[in-house]
């Protein structure tokens, strides 16, 4: 019987120039070496780059073989060349989605969900999208990927869960109303993300580019966050709402200003009206 604990490799076999890398800024940066480690799934990428150059086939083969499943590679083969747009980010999506065809094995997709490599875990968050279940169970579900301390499964999360959160947003808003109290900012900042009405390549939200006052409890809790990273969603949440509803984003931003006079608050308002005020 296969032994399905995640493969975790030990830092000492991995040289130090590897560990300490920046991540290239261009593909003609990409350094083989650092390929050959992401490719082997020994490594996280470090930057967008690295990870838009994984070769997610050869990766998923090895893992396939570590999982004693080398005869699900031609499926896999398939979908992904079958593509019309082939990009990472839709090939990390039809991966997941198939492992939820092939298996409901929860050893197999624990595996995944803690390997080693980041990419692995982006098709864990993608197979969980592609199962049925309440928005209640999804989100629940979705939280332990949108708390990764890897910026490629963050954004996979919001991904996987944007479009199940439009078809049931007043539920949605309740539940992730209650994260922004959350200790952990990737909570928080999921929480504000996967809201956002128009958002970067996700889905918009036409109910709250009409209607942004729905969602003011996941943003008020978070007008005075100490954290930069949820400040930046924050701002630009309401920069969003500000191309469709200019009237309520300068109402709250005068709000805000008049209950909080702190640093914070003054951040996420220079963010918020930057469109407004060009």
């Amino acid at each position: 019987m296969l032994d399905l604990k995640p493969i975790t490799h030990h830092n000492s076999m991995i040289p130090e120039h590897i560990l300490n890398r920046k991540g290239a800024r261009s593909f003609k940066d990409l350094d083989q070496e650092v390929i050959d480690y992401l490719n082997q799934g020994l490594i996280e990428t470090a930057n967008l780059m690295e990870w838009l150059a994984v070769d997610q086939l050869k990766l998923l083969k090895l893992i396939l073989e570590e999982l004693d499943k080398p005869q699900w590679y031609d499926s896999f083969y398939e979908v992904v060349s079958n593509q019309k747009k082939p990009s990472a980010n839709a090939n990390a999506k039809v991966i997941g989605m198939t492992f939820s065809q092939l298996t409901n094995d929860g050893k197999i997709i624990d595996y995944l969900s803690n390997h080693t490599s980041d990419i692995p875990r982006c098709w864990a968050a993608q197979y969980y999208s592609a199962i049925e279940m309440s928005i209640t169970e999804r989100l629940h579900t979705i939280k332990p990927f949108a708390a990764d301390p890897h910026f490629g499964v963050r954004e996979v999360a919001i991904f996987a869960t944007k479009e199940y959160i439009i078809q049931d947003l007043d539920p949605a808003i309740m539940i992730l109303s209650n994260w922004t109290k959350d200790d952990d900012e990737n909570i928080r900042r999921y929480a504000v993300e996967t809201t956002r009405p128009i958002g970067v390549w996700t889905k918009k939200i036409d109910d709250l580019k009409e209607s942004p006052e729905k969602a003011i409890d996941i943003l008020e809790p978070l007008k005075s966050d100490t954290s930069k990273y949820v400040k930046d969603a924050v701002g630009n949440w309401l920069n969003d709402a500000s191309k469709t509803r200019p009237d309520w984003v300068g109402n709250i931003c005068n709000q805000w200003k008049k209950e909080s006079s702190n640093k914070d608050t003054a951040y996420i308002i220079k963010k918020a009206l930057r469109t407004i005020n060009k």
